[in-house]
């Protein structure tokens, strides 16, 4: 007997109209937090969950990426079993201009490595 077909996962994503300033700073403040996105914005591709360079446990990393993903900075889809990750520079630079450059440029300055 076949095995009936599973449903797409999807993930859930705030509009950023709906994300407020203050979301964005508390998501950003964290190092771990700052480093996945330096990851993901020197990449210049989408990333799989499991390819980051970060100081904590896999268990530790998907909060912070839950954390990102419901502060708007970061989109999450899925290619088959694999959980991409996708930075929101554009639509955040529309809504928060400069913001997000400013941040990875700060943090650049303090010399906080991919695995802050």
């Amino acid at each position: 007997m076949a095995r009936p077909r599973a449903a797409a996962r999807t993930v859930d994503h705030p509009e950023l109209s709906e994300v407020s300033l203050q979301q964005i700073l508390e998501a950003l403040v964290d190092p771990v937090r700052r480093g996945v996105v330096s990851q993901l914005a020197g990449s210049g591709e989408d990333k799989s969950c499991g390819t980051f360079d970060a100081p904590v446990s896999t268990s530790t990393l998907t909060h912070h990426f839950n954390v990102l993903r419901e502060a708007g900075v970061i989109r999450q889809y899925y290619v088959g079993t694999t959980k991409m990750n996708a930075l929101r520079a554009d639509e955040m630079e529309g809504r928060f201009p400069g913001l997000l450059s400013s941040v990875l440029a700060a943090s650049a300055a303090e010399g906080e490595g991919a695995a802050t």
